[in-house]
């Protein structure tokens, strides 16, 4: 499909829509490009079109190629290229107006989107119209009943809206709503009449009826049905069945999806899932799979700053390419001089040189995380197996908790040992004051209907619709350069505590309640040990505990957990940091909250506000069945553990209060409990 007929959005550029009521631009902060409203999803432009995000094909097109600079945009991360097998990030491209005599590189600059849903409605006479994806301008009501006004004189017709209703499938396809199948019972109707959308009073979708028209041209059959029912789903012999696809011609086969990828320009594929009605704006539409990575140097304080900046230049960086793809780990100074700008590095000594370029492409590295060379060699079935679901968070994120658990000083990553406060020496091991921290995170794919697991080959054939070979791949992603803090609990007293009967069987119901779901939706187990609740909920108490102390916005702090208990990657670790792509990042709030009177005091108020949430008993007493999404949580709810949850790793997943302060039956339970009762 042509770029010139897309709609366009202009990242970082606050702008009204042109053109009398065009909608072919509109404006959002270059992050959000990432998440949430990345390739795929849903937005809404500032005069109430709802569009989609169009896949990676179209990003970065211009007319004249030579005033396009791919380097500027250019993020690179060595472990999470690895990971996700691509050769680089790209940041989402921001609007520059091109101007006459000035520089026009990189100008105008948008990302492409498309109108979705593609049905509209009249306000006045409910009619149904169907439009192009492309299309530009608003839709206009063509009913015969708005040409003209009681004088006889012609007016111009309504806007048309478009529906809230759409249809989605778990395998991430998106479709408009079929309200023709559905009216007329049928996978492939004969009639054409006219549809309309009608409200009949009622709460709920049983009092929206879609008609087939007989008074309208063209003349309908007068069939007319609810859209009650239309999200409904249950589970048959662990088969998800829903009634869409089940009841919408329940004479004829099942209706099942059609593939459609509208973000795509694809309008039909192949799909055997069942097929479920949702509201466009509904939380189950779009779950974005965003994989991230702290940025750990090779070698910590060999590379400034400075180096860095000098060599992601654009004349420096494909050189150095051209050499790592050519000698790899071997090339040596004298190489990279002989091919560079001597004036450039000249202030550079050999080991500098070296080191920032081991640095850009992970050569050398410590941990177990290989490079991309190495992950495109393949290997046996398992590992395969391992690359593609990116399990494996032990040795991924083993390294990181190596060297954040001690004091390294790195223009890019700078920690401090501020001490333990004497009263939480006996539960935490070592406290770390993170003054720069730099975060890549990358968006590889997405789910609908359910946050699940996605293959990663999968979430890239969801981005784009020509895939690229490993070595030209990229993925758009965001770099976050903030602050945090870093907690480690005691090792010793962690496992004497894990070991209790009493906390074995508490955190069990949350392995019971996880696996029946993942059981009946076919899903891949996973354990979850006491020490990962603990260090889950602590996190959250203490996100929420620090907003009102260090002054950041609740989805400015997120969290990241270190957790594992296998002998030679044991972990007990939580990082909490800025997650905002913004100034606030940097206000130096969060840093100051690591000094040992100061975090003590956020720890004591956090624990002691979760033995009492504002809704107990009733949550601690639901807790003992279960609550929040898929019975997850035990004593947890909006009033005591949860946060946005884009500050969440696990969707608010996995917490309970009582492992952390106690229950009212037990109040020596908890982790802290000792600390609580002193």
């Amino acid at each position: 499909m042509p770029t010139g007929d897309l709609a366009r959005l202009q990242p970082g550029r606050s702008r009204r829509s042109r053109g009398g009521g065009r909608v072919t631009t509109g404006s959002i902060r270059r992050a959000q490009l990432v998440t949430p409203f990345g390739v795929g999803a849903m937005s809404v432009l500032v005069n109430g079109t709802s569009v989609i995000t169009a896949g990676l094909d179209h990003w970065y097109s211009v007319d004249d190629p030579t005033q396009l600079e791919l380097d500027e945009y250019q993020a690179q991360d060595w472990r999470l290229e690895a990971r996700l097998r691509v050769r680089e990030f790209r940041l989402p491209p921001d609007y520059r107006p091109r101007q006459r005599g000035k520089d026009l590189r990189n100008t105008n600059l948008s990302v492409p989107v498309l109108r979705f849903p593609r049905w509209s409605f009249c306000m006045y006479c409910k009619r149904l119209e169907l439009s192009p994806l492309t299309m530009a301008q608003p839709v206009e009501c063509p009913d015969s009943k708005h040409k003209q006004d009681a004088d006889g004189r012609k007016k111009r017709p309504p806007r048309m809206s478009q529906v809230p209703f759409i249809a989605i499938c778990a395998h991430g396809h998106l479709d408009d709503f079929p309200f023709r199948e559905w009216v007329h019972r049928s996978h492939s109707p004969g009639c054409r009449g006219t549809l309309r959308l009608e409200s009949r009073g009622g709460g709920g979708l049983e009092g929206q009826v879609v008609v087939c028209d007989p008074s309208s041209m063209p003349k309908g059959c007068s069939a007319e049905r609810s859209l009650d029912g239309i999200m409904n789903s249950h589970w048959e012999n662990q088969v998800e069945r829903t009634h869409l696809t089940d009841q919408l011609a329940a004479d004829e086969r099942p209706f099942y999806c059609t593939g459609s990828r509208p973000w795509l320009a694809e309008l039909d594929g192949s799909c055997s899932q069942p097929i479920r009605g949702a509201l466009r704006g509904a939380g189950n539409v779009y779950f974005p799979k965003v994989e991230s990575s702290i940025y750990l140097p090779r070698q910590v304080g060999a590379v400034s700053a400075e180096l860095h900046k000098l060599m992601n230049r654009a004349d420096v960086r494909p050189i150095l390419r051209i050499l790592n793809r050519i000698d790899g780990a071997g090339v040596t100074a004298a190489q990279i001089r002989a091919e560079l700008p001597h004036e450039l590095f000249k202030p550079m000594t050999d080991h500098e040189l070296l080191a920032g370029y081991r640095d850009m492409f992970g050569h050398g590295s410590f941990g177990d995380s290989g490079s991309l060379d190495d992950s495109m060699a393949g290997g046996n079935e398992d590992a395969e197996d391992a690359v593609e679901t990116l399990t494996g968070n032990d040795e991924w994120r083993y390294p990181e908790y190596q060297l954040l658990r001690e004091i390294p000083v790195d223009d890019l990553l700078t920690s401090t040992d501020p001490g333990v406060h004497e009263e939480l020496s006996s539960f935490l091991d070592r406290v770390r004051r993170l003054e720069t921290l730099t975060e890549t995170r990358a968006l590889r794919g997405f789910t609908r209907v359910r946050d699940e697991g996605l293959k990663l080959t999968r979430g890239k054939r969801l981005l784009r619709r020509r895939q690229l070979p490993i070595e030209h791949d990229w993925l758009p992603a965001y770099v976050v350069k903030g602050e945090g803090i870093y907690l480690e609990l005691d090792q010793q007293r962690l496992e004497d505590w894990e070991q209790r009967p009493k906390v074995i069987a508490r955190s069990q119901k949350i392995i019971d309640h996880h696996s029946n779901v993942a059981r009946q939706r076919g899903l891949q187990q996973r354990q979850i040990s006491p020490r990962f609740v603990l260090l889950h909920t602590l996190g959250h108490l203490l996100m929420n505990e620090l907003v009102f102390a260090c002054g950041y916005s609740s989805a400015s702090l997120r969290e990241r957990l270190y957790v594992s208990e296998r002998p030679n990657h044991r972990m007990a670790g939580l990082l909490i940091y800025t997650a905002a792509g913004d100034s606030e990042g940097t206000m130096g709030g969060l840093v100051r909250m690591a000094r040992p009177d100061a975090l003590w005091s956020v720890v004591a108020n956090a624990l002691s506000g979760a033995r009492w949430c504002s809704t107990d008993p009733v949550c601690m007493d639901m807790g003992e069945k279960g609550q929040g999404p898929d019975s997850c949580n035990l004593a947890a709810c909006h009033g005591c553990a949860l946060v946005p949850e884009t500050s969440c790793e696990e969707f608010n997943r996995f917490l309970d209060r009582g492992l952390v302060v106690g229950t009212f039956r037990d109040p020596g339970l908890g982790y802290f409990a000792d600390l609580l009762l002193a």
